[in-house]
């Protein structure tokens, strides 16, 4: 009888905690030995290097060691890579991808999170929650009532309201899905998506400045590469109408912060940002004070249970490669230039 393949946690010591539960273990433990609950995050120390030297699966996740040249030719059982996360950039190399080793990545369920988090954001931020809720808590009430607080501004509200969306990513496309289903109007930007699809998705195609002059509310979901770096700078914030919405739930890497503070300072825009850059902003930062900015902690992914939904997916990828079938997720070297 042949052995079960040997399974090695690549990540954070502490994820395996939120990752995993009893089922989660019996789904691995029944299609592989795992060689150590313990997850690893050095490959190099005595313990780690053994553990690689074993491993004909690795299940990895933010913290996993970069496989090197060096580390590989100390693994010469590894397989498959299973990535409970989105990106895999921090953890493969050239030598990654001659080696030839199949992996996959959860980002399609980190997408799942996000996009609902995304899709809250719009419908909170047009309805100016946030600044009202704050205006209703200092007052004590004395406001009036909320249809009393928002009368008299048309930038409040979510009829016929335009959304642009930049970057038909996994998560983009999510986020149009809720957006089209509601009744938004919503456009897109991505050089990557054909007219064809555009219809499919039940989306306009635009030019990156015709959707940020067209939109109400303008949601980022573009990946990091070297294109995108403030793909949003100050000619572009410009364009933007007066009240108009910015989100950003991808990366701080998309938008110059120095012209985007001085928009927001003005007043003239709104923002929610979950991804700044820097990230953290620093404490004497001027958009913690902002009434027209609302700053998130880097929590639109996946938080608490919803780790699961990673690792699940995970777990499925690593059922799928020890019973001989085609992974679900995979990715190649070839996607490296239009994947986070």
């Amino acid at each position: 009888m042949a052995r079960k393949p040997r399974l090695v946690l690549a990540m954070r010591d502490e994820l395996p905690d939120d990752f995993f539960g009893e089922v989660e273990w019996l789904r691995l433990e029944a299609v592989a030995e795992v060689v150590s609950r313990r997850a690893f995050s050095n490959f190099d120390d005595a313990p780690g290097a053994d553990a690689l030297r074993q491993a004909d699966i690795l299940l990895a996740a933010w913290g996993a060691p970069q496989l090197t040249a060096e580390r590989l030719a100390r693994a010469p059982n590894l397989r498959f890579v299973a990535y409970a996360a989105a990106s895999i950039r921090a953890m493969t190399t050239p030598a990654f991808w001659e080696r030839g080793i199949p992996i996959t990545s959860a980002v399609s369920a980190m997408a799942v999170p996000v996009a609902e988090f995304t899709f809250a954001a719009i419908i909170m931020c047009a309805k100016d929650v946030f600044r009202l809720r704050d205006a209703h808590r200092l007052s004590r009430g004395a406001g009036g009532f909320g249809a009393r607080m928002g009368l008299g501004s048309a930038h409040i509200g979510n009829y016929r309201r335009r959304v642009g969306i930049v970057g038909a990513s996994r998560t983009g496309r999510l986020v149009i899905g809720m957006l089209v289903r509601s009744g938004f109007e919503v456009c897109v930007y991505d050089p990557f998506l054909g007219e064809d699809e555009a219809q499919a998705l039940g989306v306009t195609r635009m030019a990156l400045t015709d959707l940020l002059a067209w939109s109400h509310t303008v949601s980022l979901h573009a990946p990091i590469l070297p294109e995108t770096r403030h793909m949003i700078g100050a000619a572009e914030l410009a364009l933007m109408a007066d009240n108009a919405v910015l989100i950003n739930t991808a990366r701080g890497w998309l938008i110059d912060h120095q012209a985007l503070e001085r928009e927001l300072v003005s007043g003239r825009l709104r923002a929610l940002i979950d991804t700044p850059d820097p990230e953290p902003l620093p404490p004497d930062s001027v958009l913690y004070h902002l009434p027209n900015v609302v700053l998130t902690p880097h929590i639109a992914g996946a938080q608490g249970n919803e780790l699961r939904r990673l690792s699940d997916l995970a777990i499925t990828e690593i059922e799928r490669f020890v019973a001989g079938l085609p992974p679900l997720h995979p990715v190649t070297a070839a996607e490296l230039d239009r994947i986070a």
